[in-house]
């Protein structure tokens, strides 16, 4: 049974296609067995059927043809229970329906299996017999087995679009399941977009002349940098500073040593430019995808972008330009953002990817340009829905395609409701977040690069709250300069001058390696990463402690923050390494201060500490998306647990209560700067603990300011105290939108009802 077992799941996995692998399960599983019967059904709950796919030992016609309605008969319980169902005798079961038509009424003995994936019932993998047979305990592990391996071959199929078109070749009626990436809702045709280069079939070549192959890349080069230009400033009115700054983190990239100096050295050393390319691109590329951090991870595909557009210009393809409809809603696998930057704004009405998450860069734009966005629709078929009227919900995530007029209708009236919401919000603009009972609660930005240019917007924060130094030394050969990294910190410094920027000291290693300082870790969730790195090296913490300083000097709005803390002597160490370089400025001559220093509240042993730390410090800042992650050990991009990431979990809200506690202790303030900040469900939470300041995305701080000026801090406590006697995430989540909508801002976060 084993060998069998064995030989089975090594021909599905070599199947071509899921119609063959279903076709080798039937026929093998029957032979294995010695059942008289084995089939398949698929579960199609856009049309509430269960449909036979496969058969061996049924009439072939009835594939396809036979269908019951979802929940009916045998096939129904199975799916129902999600487990398998032995019977001597299925004709005596109060559930069995008998189909005549295919022969089936001479069968007595039954075993059905569901097909399960991610909890969800996907089909029941069937064996009949004629005679009454209960199977046995071996067998049935044998069969259940098997149909976990089918389970992976639905799912790709699924995902690829090939179920679709064994299922009478159509697109499903109901909504499409993806990631909510960009709030409000989006009516229009779709238009494709593909990648215009395909830089992994670039073949390896030798070049005839080296240094002209050279200037042919450097030539590319700098023809994407002026793109890269006209795209921002095309899209400059329509953005914020944050949202501009990704055109720099571009260019950075674009620029970065490692991609000219790394091309141009496999040239020298016997490449032609585009197979030199191929390899700089994909090198640069893995260090990225090794990255734990979601904002991170996703920058390999801006990679593999400015890698496909240099290619493009290296083969001199200008590409044939693209009939944008009036309402577009642009739809790939991949979206980059200079495809998105080519469509006309008042045109772009929504944007769909297969891939990628809310924290992509097509994202963070999506949200900036305020475009309607989904990623992650999976199941889309991309190849056939170009020229069709589609529907985006960027609340939930949802895309319906050739929706039906009840559909459509219910989502314009929605699309109404927004507009008027948005009119309402910009109505906020350089009005305080100032609660009902007069408590002033200040909104900072999270941000990562800073753009030259000062967009519209800039002047709604009331400074910076989190600052990431990360990218520029990621993109380099070697660790950057002490002039380099203050140039860098100086920009950023009078952008926001007086208003305070807090700056997070290098948080790098373990999950976020650099090309030039490489590390291999089994486990880097828990690895050298962040303070640990740099006390372990404080030449690399003191030279950028050094620049952060010199940057300040006449301005004095810099604060510190020490990233993934979790021991108090962490914190006294960086604190001695602070006032040395203070002290070692001052008597070189320059005129520094030293300024406030804070500690992030990430990991649970930081919680546990927090008035050892307050103690210590000026301010805590609590990230809640790795402090979630930790004291729930969930990995949120692990599609398998993601689903358990909630930062409404009750720990989740003790952990932030015991942080304030420990800091009141000796009067220190707390920001909250990660995701539950630009939450406007978690405001009436933060607001009741008595958060004094948060810090989020640009694109969330006119709906948190709408939740602040709707609500009294009196009414945020109360609403508090009853989530605290709340036993699970979704009570709480109930408890927050049940008190959103009743100050009528239910819109914020779901439209409609």
């Amino acid at each position: 049974m084993l060998e069998s077992l064995r030989r089975i799941v090594q021909e599905v996995n070599n199947a071509p296609d899921l119609e063959q692998a279903l076709s080798i399960i039937v026929r093998r599983v029957k032979q294995a067995i010695g059942a008289d019967v084995c089939s398949v059904y698929l579960n199609d709950y856009d049309n509430h059927r269960h449909v036979l796919h496969a058969t061996d030992g049924l009439r072939q016609d009835a594939v396809g043809r036979v269908q019951l309605e979802l929940g009916r008969g045998l096939i129904g319980l199975v799916s129902e229970r999600a487990e398998p169902i032995n019977l001597d005798d299925a004709a005596n079961h109060p559930r069995y329906e008998c189909i005549i038509d295919i022969g089936e009424e001479r069968y007595h003995g039954f075993l059905g299996a569901p097909i399960i994936q991610n909890r969800k019932v996907l089909g029941v993998l069937v064996l009949r017999q004629r005679q009454r047979r209960h199977f046995g305990e071996d067998e049935v592990t044998f069969v259940m087995t098997l149909a976990s391996q089918l389970a992976g071959a639905i799912t790709f199929a699924r995902t690829s679009g090939e179920l679709a078109r064994l299922q009478d070749g159509g697109i499903p009626q109901r909504f499409l399941p993806g990631l909510p990436a960009s709030p409000g809702i989006g009516l229009g045709q779709a238009v494709v977009v593909y990648p215009p280069a395909d830089l992994d079939a670039v073949p390896d070549r030798r070049p005839e002349d080296p240094e002209a192959e050279a200037e042919t890349f450097l030539r590319a080069v700098r023809e994407v940098a002026a793109d890269l230009d006209r795209f921002a400033g095309r899209t400059q009115v329509h953005l914020r500073i944050e949202d501009m700054a990704l055109f720099d983190a571009w260019r950075l990239m674009l620029e970065s040593d490692t991609l000219i100096e790394g091309t141009l050295s496999r040239i020298r050393a016997g490449n032609w430019a585009p197979g030199a390319l191929r390899e700089t691109i994909a090198e640069h590329a893995r260090v990225f995808d090794a990255m734990d951090d979601p904002y991170l991870r996703e920058r390999a595909t801006d990679v593999r972008d400015l890698g496909r557009c240099i290619l493009m210009h290296l083969q001199n393809r200008a590409g044939a330009p693209i009939q944008y409809p009036p309402r577009t809603i642009l739809v790939g696998e991949e979206i980059s953002a200079m495809q998105i930057a080519e469509v006309p704004r008042e045109r772009l009405v929504g944007i769909v990817s297969t891939a990628g998450s809310g924290s992509s860069h097509v994202g963070i734009l999506a949200r900036g340009m305020g475009v309607p966005a989904a990623m992650g629709v999976s199941d889309l078929p991309v190849g056939r829905v170009e020229g069709r009227e589609m529907v985006v919900d960027g609340y939930r995530g949802r895309v319906y395609v050739s929706p039906g007029p009840a559909v459509r209708l219910e989502y314009q009236r929605l699309a109404d409701d927004d507009a008027a919401l948005t009119s309402e919000l910009q109505a906020l603009s350089h009005l305080p977040a100032e609660t009902t009972d007069g408590y002033l609660i200040p909104l900072y930005l999270n941000t990562g690069l800073v753009s030259e240019n000062r967009p519209l917007g800039i002047e709604e924060s009331a400074g910076v709250g989190l600052y990431r130094t990360e990218l520029p030394f990621i993109v380099r050969d070697s660790f950057p300069s002490e002039a380099a990294q203050m140039a860098n910190y100086r920009h950023v410094l009078e952008l926001f001058a007086p208003r305070p920027v807090t700056i997070r000291t290098l948080d790098i290693g373990g999950d976020k390696p650099l090309p030039y300082f490489p590390m291999q870790e089994d486990n880097p969730f828990l690895g050298w990463r962040g303070i640990r790195i740099t006390l372990d090296h404080p030449e690399i913490f003191l030279t950028q402690v050094r620049a952060l300083l010199r940057a300040a000097i006449g301005l004095d709005n810099l604060q510190l923050l020490l990233p993934m803390v979790s021991t108090v002597g962490e914190v006294d160490e960086a604190l001695m390494l602070i006032r040395r370089v203070h002290d070692e400025l001052l008597e070189e001559g320059y005129q520094v201060r030293m300024p406030p220093v804070g500690v992030m509240i990430e990991v649970p042993a930081a919680v546990y500490q927090a008035e050892a730390l307050a103690r210590r410090v000026d301010f805590l800042s609590v990230g809640t998306n790795d402090l979630t992650q930790y004291l729930l050990a969930v990995d949120r991009n692990n599609p398998h647990v993601a689903k358990l990431y909630n930062e409404y979990h009750p720990a989740v809200l003790r952990a932030l209560l015991q942080t304030l506690t420990g800091a009141r202790l000796h009067g220190k303030e707390v920001s909250v700067c990660g995701e539950m900040a630009g939450d406007p469900l978690a405001t009436f939470l933060l607001l009741g603990m008595g958060v004094h300041s948060l810090s989020m995305g640009a694109g969330s701080l006119p709906r948190i300011k709408k939740v602040i000026r709707s609500i009294s801090r009196a009414r945020a406590r109360e609403v508090l105290r009853v989530a605290l006697q709340c036993e699970d995430a979704n009570s709480v989540r109930r408890l927050l939108l049940n008190a959103l909508e009743g100050v009528g801002l239910g819109s914020l976060v779901r439209p409609g009802r």
